[in-house]
């Protein structure tokens, strides 16, 4: 896909074709700075575009109507977008597809700033939705190249970290800088801020492709060779966790709290702004996630059981969503705290279980089936919530939410005992 176009980016000669004696001696550190800045500062445009768009609308240039069909088109694209990204990252080298991938976003929010309408708008989503793609599955089978089985967890838990602190601070600093300097010039500054990222990309990332051999036995070996990837079902699991999680927690919760907040802030007579309060509780639960996610993937590293740390995630989600439902103001706290660490851990457990269980050679499209499962769960989960109300209200729309998390874990629960029960679990390289 970025291919031919990424080829200028790549200013060392013969970086394709490094040794693999020079490729060992790349540490997940070296790359994580630069990888990690760049995803983050990418995300500038996007969160403030979130923040601001319904409430500046007159200088988008767009109407009440449109508003839905520009936050959620990137999305829909990147269905269809990130499946061809990863085959292009399972064939090139990364650099060539990540670095231009961060050009192409902070091109996509420079048409944010320069133009009104809905049409350059919708031109401009789309190519977001391209370069997340490209940011996004490349970032993640960047730090499977320079991770292993012993350590993979913690440093695809930190990578996360640094897409949830990008998340807030675009929404922060995003917001605060339009009421201070307008919608036009806030789109400007984040447009620089991601180029910013992709020059630090550009001098800073080595390239990860080959970065390590093999680890020496890895998780489900039996299921991680080329030619088993559409039947690996350590794989599948791995993704259907993706979607749910997604589906909840980034689709139904992030569009339903607020009516949530409402509710109980009229029965109790408490004078407090719904949005200021929605606002603490999504900024606490992300700040939360931020730390969930490397703890949780280290205590992986440490027990050597991804799939235990896993399941303890999904069964704080179950509870969480079981609290929510509950309804009063104390159980709504702790559950959007315990929800918080499930959606963190989760999210990153699941990166590292994906490059447990596939072929080096396959990690750029399982990482693409696994990001197609997030963005659909995460584009369904408001629809399917509106959907459900007039059924069975708000609460049964979170119980239903408790269920799938409960599904989930007892679906891990089973195939993962049944795994360990035809094989010895394998020693983890190092």
């Amino acid at each position: 896909m970025w291919g031919s176009f990424g080829l200028w980016i790549d200013r060392r000669e013969g970086d394709t074709n490094l040794s693999m004696s020079e490729h060992n001696e790349i540490l997940p550190a070296k790359v994580l700075l630069p990888l990690g800045l760049g995803t983050a500062l990418s995300l500038m445009g996007d969160a403030t575009l979130y923040t601001v768009l319904p409430t500046h609308m007159a200088d988008a240039g767009i109407t009440l109507g449109g508003v839905g069909v520009i936050l959620g088109v990137n999305r829909a694209v990147r269905l269809f977008l990130n499946g061809p990204a990863g085959v292009a990252y399972d064939h090139w080298p990364r650099r060539r597809l990540y670095v231009p991938a961060l050009f192409v976003g902070a091109l996509s929010t420079a048409i944010y700033a320069a133009t009104r309408g809905f049409w350059p708008l919708f031109i401009g989503r789309l190519l977001w939705g391209l370069a997340w793609s490209g940011i996004w599955v490349g970032g993640a089978t960047m730090i499977l190249d320079v991770s292993t089985e012993g350590d993979r967890g913690r440093w695809t838990g930190l990578y996360q970290t640094w897409f949830f602190l990008g998340s807030a601070l675009g929404s922060l600093s995003g917001g605060a800088l339009t009421d201070c300097l307008g919608y036009s010039s806030t789109m400007w500054i984040g447009a620089a801020l991601t180029a910013l990222g992709g020059i630090v990309a550009w001098f800073l990332l080595p390239e990860t492709r080959g970065a390590r051999p093999p680890d020496p036995a890895p998780l489900g070996a039996n299921a991680a060779t080329p030619s088993r990837l559409r039947t690996n079902g350590r794989l599948w699991l791995a993704v259907s966790l993706q979607g749910v999680n997604r589906f909840v927690l980034s689709g139904v919760v992030a569009a339903t709290l607020g009516l949530l907040v409402e509710e109980r802030l009229q029965l109790n007579g408490i004078a407090l702004g719904v949005a200021t309060v929605t606002g603490m509780l999504m900024a606490g639960r992300t700040l939360l996630s931020m730390l969930a996610a490397p703890l949780a993937g280290a205590l992986s590293d440490r027990t050597r059981s991804r799939w235990t740390v896993v399941a303890w995630g999904l069964a704080g989600g179950a509870a969480g969503m079981a609290l929510l439902a509950w309804g009063v103001s104390a159980s709504i706290l702790v559950g959007v705290l315990m929800l918080a660490v499930a959606r963190g851990s989760v999210q990153s457990l699941v990166t590292a279980l994906t490059g447990d269980v596939v072929h080096r050679a396959q990690r750029g499209r399982a990482i693409g089936l696994l990001h197609t499962a997030g963005d659909f769960g995460s584009a369904i989960g408001p629809s399917a919530a509106y959907l459900l109300f007039p059924w069975i209200g708000l609460r049964g729309a979170y119980l239903v939410c408790a269920a799938l998390f409960a599904v989930s874990l007892l679906a891990v629960l089973r195939f993962h005992s049944g795994w360990q029960a035809r094989a010895p679990e394998p020693q983890v390289g190092s």
